[in-house]
């Protein structure tokens, strides 16, 4: 398939999903559930005689084959120390399959709730589970995935919006001088923060990647996994008042630290990771626009509007970078 294809998923169609699941001896009984995802598309597939599987094809081009069996890989191995994180089955031998084209993996159905992250003990619940899975990820690197860093999700993504004229015309200027400053200022907390470890990393952890059940907590979607400063799967659990994000990541690393080590240094860019998520964030819509799925999902994007707001988080961003690093409470 092209990689170049800005809709790669036209040929996707039921029947084609269907073949691909037989493809790998798995007997589906016809119920299928598209679930919320847009880098990928995701199904849940119903089975004869057994409980249904959660089915991904990968978007052509992203990743390399090497660089996904990295992401099964260490899904499978946090799996296999009985973390819970959810990895993909192993299919005659294999965890990444192919057809017609298409790249998929086959995953078992986990469900789950929204986890209450403003209760202390779900929080230093949680700040265990990522502890343990950092302790494992820091034993060693990745060799095909990328890292995070200023280059991947700030410099590039931001050139990239620029140089696609997707800044209105009125904005364009405002946009070129905040999003300079904002990224001298995430160099600025880069350079106190030092030179901090990087380790393998879930690499979104935000809550709707965290299910709850009465058993705790289990991520999935692994897909952006990459290497990165410990902080990058902690930030995202964070929020409101500055006071409250204190409180919560005391409660946070009270939890991981009963696994992992956390070097304090790397506080110095919970703010500058945050600035790089914005940036990164308007750049992976600009990139997948011609996919049909996301003016239809994201229609805000292409306004005048969304860009004025864009622009006015960046400066926050800018006062909270200057306002210092956030210390537990």
């Amino acid at each position: 398939m092209d990689t170049t294809d800005p809709t790669p998923y036209a040929d996707l169609g039921p029947d084609r999903i269907l073949d691909a699941i037989e493809s790998v001896d798995l007997v589906p009984d016809g119920r299928m559930l598209a679930l919320n995802s847009y880098e990928n598309r995701v199904y849940q597939i119903g089975l004869d005689e057994t409980t249904p599987v959660v089915v991904k094809f990968y978007r052509p081009g992203r990743w390399s084959d090497a660089a996904i069996a990295e992401e099964h890989d260490f899904a499978t191995e946090l799996a296999e120390r009985e973390i819970p994180a959810i990895a993909p089955l192993r299919i005659k031998g294999e965890t990444l399959h192919h057809f017609a084209g298409h790249r998929f993996s086959v995953s078992p159905r986990r469900g789950g709730r929204d986890p209450e992250l403003d209760d202390p003990e779900v929080l230093e619940w949680v700040g265990r589970f990522i502890g343990r899975i950092h302790a494992v990820g820091a034993t060693r690197p990745f060799a095909h995935r990328p890292r995070l860093d200023i280059d991947a999700f700030g410099t590039g993504p931001r050139a990239l919006l620029l140089d696609q004229e997707w800044i209105p015309a009125e904005l364009r200027e405002t946009y070129t001088e905040v999003s300079a400053s904002a990224l001298a200022a995430v160099a600025e907390c880069y350079a106190r923060a030092g030179r901090v470890r990087e380790i393998r990393l879930h690499g979104d952890c935000h809550r709707g990647n965290l299910l709850w059940t009465d058993a705790g907590p289990h991520f999935v979607d692994f897909d952006d996994a990459r290497s990165g400063p410990a902080v990058q799967d902690l930030w995202m659990l964070l929020s409101g008042s500055r006071a409250e994000q204190s409180r919560q990541l005391a409660d946070v690393l009270a939890g991981y630290e009963d696994f992992c080590d956390f070097d304090v240094r790397e506080l110095h860019l919970v703010e500058a990771l945050r600035t790089l998520r914005l940036i990164h964030h308007a750049a992976w819509l600009a990139r997948r626009w011609q996919d049909p799925a996301f003016p239809a999902a994201f229609p805000w994007f292409a306004t005048t509007h969304y860009w004025e707001q864009h622009i006015a988080q960046l400066r926050e961003q800018l006062l909270a970078m200057e306002a210092g690093p956030l210390w537990p409470a």
